[in-house]
């Protein structure tokens, strides 16, 4: 019986190889969540203290941040804001995800005579950035009457280029054309077979465009910028940029960190509810490989 001189060389150097992959994702993760950690810490600390320097051990000061934000609700109506940036975010999400998924399938599982110009003509509007049709949006709002209004914010959303081409890339790999096939043969109808057999197929990226869906709008401020003129209908993002014309002399720099935490916390609860069915879906895949 022959023993193979390399194995525990081989194995040694697999183990090294481990070690090092680990090592460098825990430093990354580390760079990646000490800026968070940072913020948050900040938030808990006053003016003072946060003129003193750097410190990573909190204080105490985190509820009486909150109150003094919340006692500047006439100039920074912070709530109100969170609660219009969730209304806007939450919409998008939901409305340009199952859309999304809603095309990718039309043109996965259908077979027409513009499918291939369709499916291009869609990739070439990627490439038309935002900006480009700010001003004619704008007017078309304008003339609609919609100014000062969530819907030019939500329903556009509906449209979205970059999330259909995701949607129909995950489709190629993870909805055979024979399963829908199958449903049809039982009865199913197009609908029911899109809602109760592809939506569950795509939870996976589902999740993974929900998630990046939301925090572009809710991090959007050019286009809430130029529709929202009433206070109360100003978004996250537009607060913050309110920060910069105000009294620095007398702003409290532990209340501007705590509006930041604060604006940061709803998308890092979003990612955390939303990255189970990612886990679920690759456990799945592993099944089934």
């Amino acid at each position: 019986m022959k023993v193979n001189a390399n194995g525990p060389k081989k194995g040694m150097g697999i183990h090294a190889r481990r070690g090092v992959a680990y090592a460098v994702l825990v430093v990354v993760t580390v760079l990646c969540l000490f800026w968070f950690l940072l913020l948050f810490i900040n938030t808990t600390r006053s003016h003072s203290e946060l003129n003193q320097g750097f410190s990573i051990i909190p204080s105490k000061y985190l509820i009486s941040n909150i109150q003094k934000l919340i006692k500047m609700g006439e100039r920074l109506p912070i709530l109100t804001g969170l609660l219009n940036s969730l209304i806007v975010a939450g919409l998008s999400a939901v409305l340009c995800t199952y859309f999304s998924v809603m095309t990718a399938y039309a043109i996965h599982a259908y077979d027409f005579k513009l499918k291939k110009f369709m499916f291009t003509f869609i990739l070439m509007i990627m490439m038309i950035p935002t900006q480009v049709t700010a001003l004619g949006f704008l007017q078309l709002v304008s003339r609609m009457k919609l100014e000062n209004s969530f819907i030019p914010l939500i329903v556009p959303s509906i449209a979205a280029p970059v999330t259909f081409f995701y949607m129909k890339q995950y489709m190629e790999s993870a909805l055979p054309l024979s399963l829908i096939e199958a449903a049809r043969i039982d009865g199913s109808g197009e609908f029911r077979t899109f809602n109760a057999i592809v939506i569950p197929l795509m939870k996976p990226a589902i999740a993974v465009q929900a998630i990046f869906t939301f925090v572009t709008s809710w991090n959007n401020y050019f286009t809430p910028a130029l529709i929202l003129h009433d206070p109360k209908k100003r978004t996250v993002p537009i607060l913050i940029a309110q920060l910069r014309s105000m009294d620095w002399s007398n702003l409290d720099t532990g209340v501007v960190y705590t509006m930041i935490g604060l604006s940061i916390f709803p998308v890092i609860l979003v990612y955390l509810f939303l990255s189970k069915f990612i886990v679920q879906g690759v456990a799945m895949g592993s099944v089934k490989g």
